[in-house]
């Protein structure tokens, strides 16, 4: 008789926090909202943007690459985010990260190119809100105001002392992917900081 097989099944590197940003999100929306984000695979595209290998990865992700750093386009499981100036952030909800990075380095290395698997090297956390602009910048020192970071922009930057790629998704809403080893400190720092925005000013508890 064959023995059972172990499943094992991915956990967010934050979940001890989920009931915590879900009861912080109750009681500041709609100023300020806090969520994890789900898991995604991920590759680091590395080609040449003169090349065909952008074109190429295209039709393999079935989205626009964007076309400046520091820039973000959407694809149909994910996004695409410009890291650099030959270098990309490949996501999606859908692909297995196994079957992502095969796809997207096939379509590359015919161009010189390259993707590696970095599904496990970032979490999400989405800030969302009136005040969550407000609320990212007690720790950054971009200027984070809608005309300077508008909706379509990303950054690799500081929050506090973490380094943290901070994504514009709208006026209210931001994603800020971090490491996983860090991501803690990165939440407990926003949760501190949220404090002030509570009406009796009482700090929340942190795992």
């Amino acid at each position: 008789m064959a023995e059972p097989t172990a499943t094992l099944t991915a956990r967010h590197p934050l979940e001890g926090y989920r009931d915590l940003l879900a009861a912080l999100s109750a009681e500041l929306a709609p100023a300020l909202v806090l969520e994890l984000g789900g898991l995604v695979a991920a590759v680091d595209l590395r080609v040449d943007p003169a090349g065909g290998g952008p074109a190429a990865v295209e039709q393999v992700v079935g989205g626009p690459l964007p076309a400046r750093p520091d820039t973000w386009t959407a694809l149909p499981a994910g996004q695409a985010l410009r890291l650099g100036p030959d270098e990309w952030l490949l996501t999606s909800a859908a692909a297995r990260p196994e079957d992502w990075e095969f796809a997207v380095d096939e379509a590359a290395a015919a161009h010189g190119g390259m993707a590696v698997d970095v599904s496990a090297q970032r979490t999400a956390l989405w800030v969302r809100g009136t005040a969550a602009r407000e609320l990212l910048a007690t720790g950054c020192a971009l200027d984070l105001r809608p005309r300077s970071f508008p909706a379509g922009r990303c950054a690799q930057t500081l929050l506090g002392q973490a380094a943290v790629l901070l994504v514009a998704h709208g006026d209210d809403d931001l994603q800020v992917l971090v490491r996983p080893s860090i991501a803690a400190h990165v939440v407990d720092r926003l949760v501190d900081a949220a404090t002030e925005y509570r009406s009796d000013s009482v700090p929340w508890e942190t795992p």
